[in-house]
């Protein structure tokens, strides 16, 4: 009984609270009566009642408004028992002084003698919970997780004050300053990052919690490679902008992400590149539901649009991301428009229909087929949403006067070896084409890596197999990757369609790439846990090879030359790339529809390598319809 109350809701504690003191106060004033009368006189007491409802209705009202039931028992300190004091003299006060203005019989000693009892009666059982509260802490904090706090500043501070009462027992803080070492906080003692191993010996600790606040990406990285050879698990808690925007409370305890792993520093914002051509203006994007086009939406709304035209294929996707919009306080505050449009970018005059409704000035283009091994099994498909997708929505543009079109491409186009990247290079020709032909219409390519958190990312893939226990599947042991965080890789894109011109290029600044192996490694090591291999037969997680999938590279390249020329942002690189003429580029999408058309995915192959792609194909076809239609001889194409 005792534990369900503890447990029960803090509005159900006032209510038993109330009537307590209730009670407790009635109580008060007839034991006082008996005291000093020396027997209960029913006839007397009757003729003061009075005097007890307005002491019992004042005394209520002054413990409500001085805060008695605000005071949580557990955390109860001096000042809130000095507050029960007052509001019990307070009490005490008003009985005598309605006695007095009733002309009450009372005797003067009742309400010296209703103070004393009153304060027992009120005081001495929120005493008693609190000591019982605290003498249940002291037999659980044996059975808690002992953890050490890397980070004794004020992020710190808070953090070990959240943990109260959770499954956690902050032992030791550790932090780089040495000017806090052997100094305490929050009654834990501080040390230097040299103790840290002892430390984890001493009090058997198998997890850190990291509290480093606004600590740079670089410099966390660096904590984090310090703590890899410890072999225990390696938290975080949440971001501080994400703590004071309420999307996260200090006590969220997470996994230690992926981008201070790799130790990268987010490249910096230019606010008028972002505004270029937002504010105040019709902006659409597509694939607004994706990991990349829902992020071009949240950048977006922050720099107030006049309206913002979310066209998506996926009735949920869309869903999704309108319903997080219509929720944030930019859309609350500065009135935007939200329009959500379910349609494909392959549906040209649908796509002009919209663009010409809401008067579209600028279109960020982020709706793709991406995964390579499933664009290799669905080749026609992916042909047509990549490339005929892009050149109908770009005509629809044109049409409708659409200012600014950006393509958000993939370092994948470069030299590609697969059917998704040969489709995303030849979406850039297209796009280079017209805007030769045209000059109304700003036509720009964003170039840049993996994204981390996008759908069928690795990272989400190895966190998810390394909890269940391995192995962690890694394709090839050489193989390495561009990596940077989805909402760094959308501002660029933003600010690289400001700096167009006409055709442009941009390859975006993606740092040093980064070898999956040793990402794998460096992701088992911070979950405590060791690898299992040969030279490690009791490890706990094993790193699976599984051979690389159909058209994978071992690495990827963001530039096809070495012509390349800065912007006026340092993360963005200009590429003069070498392209065809509008007719030339027609003529190609002529022969290709034709021949997607008759599913003839051999054909389809053998055009892209003669485009000027730099597609390197293999021979192998694994469109999953063509082997079917090779192997049964039952494709019909239906005119």
């Amino acid at each position: 009984m005792l534990e369900a109350l503890f447990e029960s809701s803090r509005t159900t504690k006032r209510i038993i609270s109330l009537i307590y003191d209730t009670v407790a106060i009635v109580t008060a004033f007839y034991a006082a009566a008996f005291l000093r009368l020396g027997t209960f006189n029913s006839q007397f007491l009757d003729k003061d009642v009075t005097v007890i409802a307005i002491t019992l209705v004042v005394s209520l009202a002054v413990f409500i408004r001085m805060g008695m039931y605000r005071a949580i028992l557990r955390y109860m300190s001096t000042p809130a028992m000095l507050t029960i004091v007052g509001c019990v003299f307070i009490s005490a006060l008003v009985l005598a002084t309605s006695s007095f203005l009733t002309q009450s019989r009372l005797p003067r000693s009742i309400p010296f003698i209703y103070l004393t009892i009153a304060l027992l009666l009120i005081g001495a059982p929120r005493l008693m919970v609190r000591s019982v509260i605290m003498m249940l802490n002291r037999r659980s904090v044996d059975l808690k997780e002992p953890v050490i706090v890397y980070g004794a500043g004020y992020t710190g501070h808070q953090l070990t004050l959240a943990l109260q009462g959770s499954q956690y027992k902050p032992v030791a803080f550790v932090d780089d300053n040495p000017a806090l070492h052997r100094t305490v906080v929050a009654n834990i003692k501080v040390y230097s990052p040299k103790m840290i191993e002892a430390l984890i010996r001493t009090h058997r600790v198998s997890k850190v919690l990291l509290a480093l606040g606004s600590t740079p990406n670089s410099r966390r990285a660096q904590v984090i490679k310090r703590l890899e050879s410890l072999a225990i698990s390696v938290q975080t808690v949440p971001a501080i902008p994400d703590i004071l925007s309420g999307k996260a409370r200090i006590e969220h305890i997470k996994d230690v992400e992926i981008e201070d792993l790799l130790g990268r520093d987010p490249v910096s914002s230019q606010p008028e590149l972002m505004a270029a051509n937002i504010t105040d203006k019709v902006v659409m994007v597509t694939g607004a539901g994706g990991s990349i086009g829902s992020e071009l939406c949240r950048q977006i709304i922050q720099h107030r649009p006049r309206a913002i035209v979310l066209f998506e294929l996926n009735e949920f996707s869309l869903y999704q991301i309108e319903r997080e919009l219509q929720e944030t306080p930019e859309f609350r505050t500065n009135h935007i428009n939200l329009y959500s449009i379910l349609g494909s970018v392959q549906k040209e005059h649908r796509v002009e229909t919209i663009m010409r409704s809401f008067g579209v000035q600028t279109v960020y283009h982020a709706a793709a087929y991406k995964h390579v091994p499933l664009v290799e099994h669905n080749i026609v498909e992916g042909v047509r949403n990549n490339v005929y997708g892009t050149w109908y929505t770009a005509e629809a543009a044109i049409r409708a006067g659409v200012e600014s079109f950006v393509l958000v491409s993939t370092d994948k186009a470069v030299r590609p070896t697969n059917i998704m990247g040969a489709s995303k290079r030849l979406a850039e020709l297209v796009l280079q084409g017209l805007a030769k032909r045209q000059n109304h219409t700003i036509f720009s390519m964003v170039r840049f890596g993996n994204v981390l958190g996008s759908s069928g990312s690795v990272v989400p893939l190895f966190r998810e197999q390394i909890k269940n226990g391995g192995p962690v599947t890694v394709t090839h042991p050489e193989m390495v990757r561009y990596f940077m965080t989805i909402p760094e890789a959308a501002k660029l894109v933003i600010q690289a369609g400001a700096i167009g011109t006409g055709g442009d290029v941009f390859v975006l600044d993606m740092g040093e790439p980064v070898k999956i192996v040793d990402l794998a490694t460096r992701m088992i090591h911070l979950s405590g846990l060791e690898i299992k291999d040969e030279d490690r037969p009791n490890g706990d997680i094993e790193i699976e090879f599984t051979g690389l999938r159909p058209g994978e590279k071992l690495y990827e390249e963001l530039l096809i030359g070495s012509n390349v020329s800065g912007t006026q942002h340092p993360g963005i690189l200009r590429a003069e790339e070498h392209h065809l003429s509008w007719e030339e580029t027609k003529n190609l999408l002529d022969d290709l529809d034709v021949a997607c058309h008759a599913y003839q995915c051999d054909r389809v192959k053998q055009l892209l390598v003669e485009a000027p792609t730099d597609y390197k194909a293999s021979m192998l076809i694994s469109d999953s319809v063509w082997r079917q239609k090779q192997n049964t001889g039952k494709l019909r194409v239906v005119n």
